[in-house]
């Protein structure tokens, strides 16, 4: 064997190892969070009480789906470039579908998560080949037309099927008992943690497939990639489908963890929150949409407290009404990242490490 030639095996035993080492960060992130409901620690203005305690659980449980279903938009917006205003449709229809799959329709747990995620699919398929057919800002409007129609139809409440602005509570007799109750919250995080490794397994597996190729090709030329011969119009639907898909399963875990369909999930604000926790994490990244989502949804829990606290009252009258405002905080933070990190904190924090290690 000639002096420095390498073999197939041991270059293939490399990549394993690469791939190894990659994934090394999000097994550890794994193996930590999953801990969590058996750490009785207190974070004093961090967590409302102990780590483990129920109000904690649920309060990291909402962030880790809400940082799931990101992942989800982020397969749309960040991976192939396709800007929605309608993500929240799929979203809202995995939960209503399963609240009215258990109680309307009387149908086991794992029957009716099936039928929720099929007919969402389905509905993610015709909303995507229409709204196809137009681009660009075009396409935004028409998506985000089939969401504000499926709001309308939610808040009227068509023959007490979607329960209108209250919302439709999970048939508690339906679910197990594991997933029913305060004391059960750890059962709820974990049930949460598990949507999100589904979630990062498919768009994984989805990024390093050629159809991720393919939708990484669309997005930085769309005109190049179908002179190149890839189907842009099925690579685009692909996209759709999968993301919302994932999209309502965080749809139904949301139904399940909070305890039923909440009428906000199908509004345009919605939306325009999964876009803003993309853009604040760092779009086209796992991690980015990730953190994203868990980091704005804490902030948004966590900042209505600190709006209400007591210190405020004794700061001017201006400065107090501007910190009463959680979204206005929001909102500036939300600039300054952007301004000073537009790749997003995920971005920032590997330009960091990156000049850090070069020293």
């Amino acid at each position: 064997m000639v002096a420095g030639t390498v073999t197939p095996v041991a270059s293939g035993e490399g990549h394993g190892a690469r791939r190894i080492v990659r994934a090394l960060p999000a097994v550890v992130v794994l193996a930590v969070l999953a801990y969590l409901p058996y750490l009785p620690v207190e974070l004093p203005g961090v967590l409302p009480g102990r780590v483990n305690g129920p109000g904690s659980m649920q309060l990291l449980a909402t962030c880790l789906v809400i940082g799931g279903i990101a992942l989800s938009y982020d397969v749309l917006f960040g991976r192939t470039g396709l800007l929605s205003f309608g993500h929240a449709l799929f979203v809202a229809a995995g939960s209503y579908l399963l609240t009215i799959s258990l109680s309307t329709w009387a149908l086991p747990l794992p029957l009716a998560v099936l039928v929720a995620l099929a007919l969402s699919t389905g509905l993610a398929l015709v909303v995507g080949a229409i709204a196809l057919r137009v681009g660009g800002i075009a396409f935004a409007m028409v998506t985000l037309a089939f969401a504000q129609a499926a709001s309308i139809i939610v808040m009227r409440n068509p023959g007490g099927v979607t329960g209108g602005e209250e919302g439709r509570p999970l048939d508690r007799d339906a679910v197990p008992d594991l997933l029913v109750g305060v004391a059960n919250a750890p059962y709820r995080y974990w049930l949460a943690l598990s949507f999100v490794v589904v979630a990062w397994v498919v768009v994984t597996a989805l990024v390093r497939s050629r159809a991720g190729r393919a939708m990484a090709a669309v997005r930085e030329n769309e005109q190049r990639a179908a002179v190149l011969g890839f189907g842009t119009y099925r690579v685009k639907l692909l996209a759709i489908v999968v993301g919302s898909s994932l999209g309502a399963l965080g749809g139904v875990v949301h139904a399940l963890v909070l305890g039923g369909s909440n009428p906000h999930l199908t509004t345009s604000e919605f939306t325009l929150s999964l876009l803003v926790m993309v853009v604040l994490g760092g779009a086209g990244s796992r991690w980015g949409a990730l953190v994203g989502g868990v980091l704005y949804t804490y902030a948004d829990a966590r900042l209505v407290e600190v709006s209400n606290a007591a210190f405020l009252q004794d700061l001017p009258v201006v400065v107090r009404q501007v910190l009463s405002q959680p979204l206005f905080i929001l909102g500036v933070f939300f600039v300054v990242v952007v301004y000073f990190a537009p790749s997003g904190l995920t971005g920032l924090g590997g330009r960091l490490i990156r000049r850090s290690g070069s020293r």
